[in-house]
């Protein structure tokens, strides 16, 4: 027993031992390709190898990530200039002189630190705290370095950004990523700036209290002095999300917060903005011009456009050679330009003229300066003298502290802009989304109540539209406009507009939504949202860029793009719609106005049925029902419809019938004068048939190029569809049935009225 107890108690130790090594790195335990990671004590961060996504080239580093990140954003790269060569046999370790090393087993030496302290006894030890900071400790305690002091491209809450401001030297600077497939030193840089920049006044202390999402976030910027040293420090309360402030590889920093509910990173803001804010966004010897709608990149006269970014000269200079000035008006001048004084602006252009390396200058009259602290007069009130070691002292404090209370700001500023957009655009959505919901629930003609569709914001439909100007307008009618747009993120699409002034407009719009939220087929209009701002009520459908069926079929010459093949597969496309509309989807969909006009034809000419602002639901058992307000195209309505106002799904079976015939004939069947002798086109495919002159029917356009098997059994079809009596109509069911199949025989009409 006593032996047992001993083994288990040893076991237990040993156990312990290797949980706290777990985030510490020894030269027992070096790191090694490819699988060997340091995890900070409660999970937050990890160390290891890596290779950045989507690189061309495999490379290999050392960083730092987020552990339970999917996408491992990495914070910290140790060699981020000497990419690993052969990392199979790369290593990272602790010398026995207490240095962390980066090397393989060829001798090659990828990165190093150099502590400077001589340390005794046992050698240190590497630990990743969850601040993400990687600490090399002597066996004693003391800190030999740490990868806060050598920040690459992010700043971590905890980290200092610091300056000494009698050196003016600054170790904590970010460098951006060259791209972000490549974690080399790029061309941007973020830190405190001693000697430049644009400097304003610090009272001693700050600090920003903010709540991005809930109460207890809190964000703590301060500024510590330790003698000479000052430095900038961000800080998070407890319980609050993951944050970095990073300098990216396009040339701007940007603060970001991990977002809990979508489980990925969100940037709060950054700067420099897009457009002219950004430095040097037009390469050398190119300006951005802010005054056009959509900032663009020129070049000044004299220059044309460079292969490798930026402008070249189309001729060299020739110094001393009577080279001209061209003026610019409006432009910045660099961060740091050298200033030549006591020169008059022929005297500025006269020194940039004769030297061979100056390529411009700008002029400004300081004449009204005062310097020395002398009194000069009563202007602006008495100027009196001082000490010149007071100011020049209080200046040297200005200039070093100032651009780092400028940085806090800044940062502050852009938490604050975010909450005001973020909560601002949510309050609306919600609004919005509300106000929708409530007013599409007043319809009573699905009986849902929990209906689910994306809603669009009007600015985004403006946007789309150009402002819903007149050379997007794809047509009107009674009910509104129809505009061409194209929405961020997707294709182009189709926004119809409804009339401010109609009533029925609105009904159509509240039933439309209603109805093809719920739908979906291949032959069916796809709506892909809807808005109701203020007055405005406006759907967005998927655009197609044929237009409607009427479009081909009634003109003399588009008709002749609708051959034979293009109608039939036309003809069964919408059978199969008007199929699912009555049988197919939960509920039976009546669409009461199905016409040529309400058939559109994407790229491939496939038929989808369209304007669902007339149809009604039956429920149930439901077969037929009643209005005393007919509503539709004369033609098109089936008799008991158009006298009685009874509808049924054989009331869309007649108005198939009339379309189909359409079709077939290339005639409208509202304009009887195309057809003589012949009130309508009914009447006069239902003579033909009789008198076995159905070849007659087929339109000229089509005359050389179809099955006649395939033309008669249509009109034989569509003459069954279009009988006086519901009864004696087929179902759509039985139209598909009967189209697909060529063999099945055909019953024959017989319920017509002469």
């Amino acid at each position: 027993m006593g032996l047992a107890s001993r083994s288990t108690v040893l076991l237990l130790l040993s156990w312990v031992s290797l949980c706290i090594s777990a985030d510490q790195l020894s030269p027992a335990k070096p790191l090694t390709f490819p699988d060997g990671k340091l995890i900070s004590n409660n999970g937050v961060f990890a160390l290891g190898f890596f290779s950045p996504t989507n690189s061309s080239t495999p490379r290999f580093y050392i960083g730092i990530w987020y552990n339970n990140d999917p996408e491992r954003t990495v914070v910290w790269v140790a060699n981020r200039d000497s990419p690993i060569v052969t990392p199979s046999s790369a290593t990272l370790a602790v010398t026995n002189r207490s240095d962390l090393v980066l090397s393989d087993t060829q001798g090659r030496i990828y990165w190093t630190t150099t502590n400077n302290i001589t340390t005794t006894g046992r050698t240190a030890a590497a630990m990743l705290d969850d601040k993400g900071n990687l600490v090399l400790r002597s066996s004693q305690g003391a800190t030999l370095w740490q990868s806060f002091d050598h920040p690459t491209d992010t700043i971590l809450p905890g980290m200092p950004v610091w300056v000494n401001y009698r050196t003016r030297f600054t170790q904590s600077q970010l460098v951006s990523w060259r791209s972000p497939e490549d974690p080399s030193a790029g061309n941007f840089s973020l830190g405190a700036d001693a000697s430049s920049g644009i400097h304003g006044a610090w009272n001693g202390e700050m600090v920003l209290d903010y709540t991005p999402n809930n109460a207890s976030t809190v964000i703590i910027m301060s500024i510590v002095t330790n003698g000479d040293d000052i430095s900038l420090m961000f800080s998070v309360s407890d319980g609050s999300p993951s944050m970095y402030v990073r300098v990216a590889s396009m040339g701007r920093y940007e603060f970001t917060v991990w977002n809990r509910t979508a489980a990925a990173w969100a940037v709060l803001e950054a700067h420099p903005g897009a457009g002219c804010d950004r430095y040097a966004a037009c390469g050398p010897f190119g300006y951005c011009d802010a005054t056009e709608a959509s900032p663009a990149c020129k070049c000044l006269d004299g220059f044309g456009a460079s292969p490798s970014g930026g402008c070249t000269r189309r001729e060299p200079l020739q110094c001393g050679g009577g080279d001209y000035f061209a003026t610019l008006p409006g432009v910045k001048t660099p961060a740091m330009p050298v200033f030549v004084r006591n020169r008059s602006f022929d005297g500025c252009t006269a020194e940039c003229r004769g030297n061979c390396s100056c390529t411009a200058y700008a002029y400004t009259n300081l004449s009204t300066a005062i310097s020395g602290g002398h009194m000069s007069s009563n202007e602006y009130g008495i100027i009196y003298a001082i000490s010149s070691d007071f100011v020049q002292k209080k200046n040297n404090l200005v200039k070093i502290v100032l651009p780092i209370t400028a940085f806090v700001l800044l940062l502050a500023f852009a938490v604050l802009v975010w909450t005001y957009k973020y909560r601002g655009t949510r309050r609306k959505k919600k609004v919005q989304k509300r106000l929708m919901l409530q007013y599409l629930r007043s319809t009573d003609e699905t009986g849902d109540k929990n209906i689910e569709f994306p809603f669009i914001s009007f600015h985004d439909i403006v946007v789309a539209t150009d402002n819903f100007s007149d050379a997007n307008m794809l047509g009107k009618g009674g009910f509104g406009k129809v505009y061409k747009g194209l929405l961020a993120g997707t294709n182009e699409v189709a926004v119809k507009r409804l009339s401010k002034s109609s009533g029925q407009g609105t009904q159509k719009f509240r039933n439309e939504v209603a109805l093809i939220a719920k739908l979906q087929h291949k032959n069916l209009l796809r709506l892909l949202g809807c808005c109701i701002h203020e007055d405005e009520k406006l759907l967005v459908y998927e655009y197609l860029p044929n237009k409607s069926l009427d479009y081909f079929l009634f003109d003399s010459e588009r008709n002749l793009m609708l051959q034979w093949p293009t109608r039939f597969k036309i003809i069964k496309g919408v059978a199969r719609g008007m199929m699912y509309l009555h049988h197919d989807s939960r509920l039976t969909i009546i669409h009461r106005d199905l016409k040529a006009s309400n058939i559109l034809l994407d790229k491939e000419m496939i038929p989808k049925i369209s304007d669902f602002g007339m149809a009604r639901i039956f429920g149930g058992d439901q077969h037929e029902a009643n209005t005393n307000r007919v509503v539709g195209t004369y033609g098109y309505m089936s008799p008991e419809y158009a006298m009685e106002g009874a509808f049924s799904v054989k009331s869309d079976t007649y108005s198939f019938g009339v379309l189909m015939l359409e079709i077939v004939s290339g005639l409208k069947t509202t304009s009887p004068y195309l057809i003589k002798d012949f009130p309508n086109l009914i009447v006069y495919a239902w003579n033909l048939w009789k008198d076995g002159n159905i070849e007659d029917l087929v339109g000229s356009s089509v005359k050389e190029d179809y099955s006649l098997d395939e033309v008669s059994r249509c009109i034989h079809i569509g003459l069954l569809c279009v009988q006086d009596s519901p009864n004696c109509r087929p179902l759509m069911s039985a139209v598909v049935f009967m189209l697909e199949n060529k063999i099945t025989p055909l019953p024959i009409p017989m319920c017509r009225s002469e």
